[in-house]
């Protein structure tokens, strides 16, 4: 573990390649898991700011998902989530020629909101978990991201350049210059 400020990040994000491959996981992240994207305490306004904006890009069973759950949920480890389909899918998760994708983010790039997605989704496969003193800053490894690590080896892309601009947000530049002088120390010693 590295310790940066009042984190401690896995070493292997600076190990680790990753480059997302949506042409063959299909997006299956969007799809599959115990709970919704985790969510910032910032970002449980925006969602609900947001909703009218979204909404026609929505599937009809995320629409309904959406208005009975609410914008977000409490899940089981008592965090804020995106709600789930019948215990499926995103239910801000759209299916675009067999891939996953986000309605947040289609609004986005069609300028309907300023609000790309959750910063979790952006930092995936980083999970970041919250203690008391510190934040632990860990590579999640899922199967279903084999081809994003084959992609990644290939472009000899580290999996903290892939979340780059997602830490950069979340944790601000200063913290990021240090990870990414003590990547180049690392790096530059295998």
């Amino acid at each position: 573990m590295l310790q940066i400020e009042n984190t401690l990040v896995s070493i292997d994000i600076v190990k680790e390649n990753f480059k997302c491959n949506i042409k063959k996981c299909k997006g299956l992240c969007c799809v599959h898991g115990d709970s919704g994207a985790p969510l910032e305490e910032y970002e449980l306004n925006i969602l609900r700011d947001i909703y009218p904006l979204i909404k026609s890009y929505l599937r009809p069973e995320g629409i309904r998902t959406i208005e009975n759950e609410g914008k977000y949920v409490i899940d089981k480890e008592k965090e804020y989530v995106t709600p789930i389909i019948d215990g499926k899918e995103c239910a801000y998760t759209i299916f675009e020629e067999g891939i996953a994708k986000c309605a947040i983010e289609l609004a986005f790039v069609d300028k309907k909101t300023d609000f790309r997605k959750p910063l979790s989704c952006c930092l995936y496969p980083i999970r970041i978990k919250k203690y008391n003193n510190f934040d632990a800053v860990n590579y999640d490894r899922w199967k279903i991201c084999e081809p994003a690590r084959v992609l990644g080896n290939r472009m000899k892309l580290p999996v903290f350049k892939f979340a780059g601009d997602a830490l950069t947000i979340k944790y601000g530049k200063e913290w990021m210059k240090k990870l990414n002088n003590i990547a180049s120390n690392i790096l530059n010693s295998i």
